[in-house]
């Protein structure tokens, strides 16, 4: 059942309270094991970023990202050097992949490195636990095509944690690509596992199909999924994924699904989010995503506070911390 799972991490002793190797995906964890993260988070959130902690101290962190990124790459690479990591970052977008490895092939290489803890982006769904089915290590999976993007949805839940106190019984509006995102789907199945009331909406050629499965409450007018929000969390077109013409136009677009004022003004009190990059003008004014009900750049901070506790979390038994070996 959605968000059954009521017991407080702290009634689970040392590695029972998260028994996974690897962070792939959302999907699979129970409410407590994703609520264990977001209060391990929570003790990085203020921590000061100099000197490092060096708990992961003589421990290599390799960022594999076989997918342009900068956000999420620059956030995995902070959190792992304010740990005490030696982070390496791999951009396998432009190195032998291009030449034609194969990705196991790829997987062989980087396990015979010996890393601790490998950080995995790639455009293809499924890769990452391909990858993690092949190494020795730790794999946090930092965003597979359409699949998964589980750090972005413990962000997510510890900014609305943070701001709202709770995310028991808000309602959370996602509106946008959601046919494209796996921020979409990890925030999905994170929100719903932690008892929140999720809406989605989207265009009809946007909205996936059977994503009532999810257990969310598919809209494509967006002024009536608005109504009574206690978030609203906007997303980009993916036109990168995009292989046709699945909107009109951008304008055409922003009447019917951008955050303007005039929306906002619907929800006045509504935490305003957005996972970034943001195409302003588009899905969202700037005036809103700059404006004071916006948590966007809270979601940045909150990404790298996360991302350390995952890294944290993942090398103990490595690291043979008490009760986790």
């Amino acid at each position: 059942m959605i968000g059954s799972d009521h017991r407080p991490a702290s009634m689970i002793q040392g590695g029972a309270v998260f028994p996974h190797r690897h962070l792939l995906g959302i999907e699979g964890l129970q409410p407590h094991e994703i609520r264990f993260l977001l209060d391990e988070a929570e003790r990085w959130v203020d921590a000061p970023a100099s000197p490092p902690d060096r708990r992961l101290a003589g421990l290599t962190q390799i960022n594999a990202f076989f997918e342009n990124s900068t956000r999420t790459l620059l956030s995995f690479e902070i959190a792992g050097k304010r740990l005490g990591a030696d982070v390496v970052n791999m951009h396998a977008a432009q190195s032998s992949v291009k030449k034609g490895e194969t990705l196991i092939d790829t997987a062989q290489t980087l396990n015979a490195m010996r890393a601790d803890v490998l950080v995995i982006r790639h455009g293809s769904s499924g890769a990452v636990q391909l990858i993690a089915d092949k190494v020795d290590c730790p794999v946090l999976n930092a965003g597979d095509g359409r699949h998964e993007h589980p750090t972005q949805a413990l962000l997510d839940a510890l900014t609305i944690r943070r701001r709202l106190g709770s995310i028991a019984h808000k309602r959370v509006v996602i509106c946008g690509d959601l046919l494209h995102s796996r921020v979409a789907r990890s925030n999905i199945l994170a929100l719903t596992a932690l008892a929140a009331e999720v809406r989605v909406c989207a265009p009809s050629t946007l909205m996936p199909a059977q994503v009532e499965r999810m257990y969310v409450q598919p809209f494509t007018d967006f002024d009536a999924a608005l109504e009574g929000a206690d978030v609203v969390m906007m997303l980009r077109l993916q036109t990168e994924r995009m292989d046709g013409a699945y909107v009109p136009s951008p304008r055409e677009y922003r009447l019917r699904y951008g955050l303007t004022p005039e929306r906002l003004a619907r929800v006045p009190d509504a935490l305003i989010m957005h996972p970034g990059p943001m195409n302003r003008g588009v899905e969202i004014d700037s005036s809103v995503a700059d404006g004071p009900r916006s948590a966007i750049t809270e979601q940045v901070a909150m990404g790298v506070a996360v991302r350390m506790a995952c890294l944290d979390v993942l090398t103990r038994r490595a690291r043979g911390v008490e009760g986790w070996a």
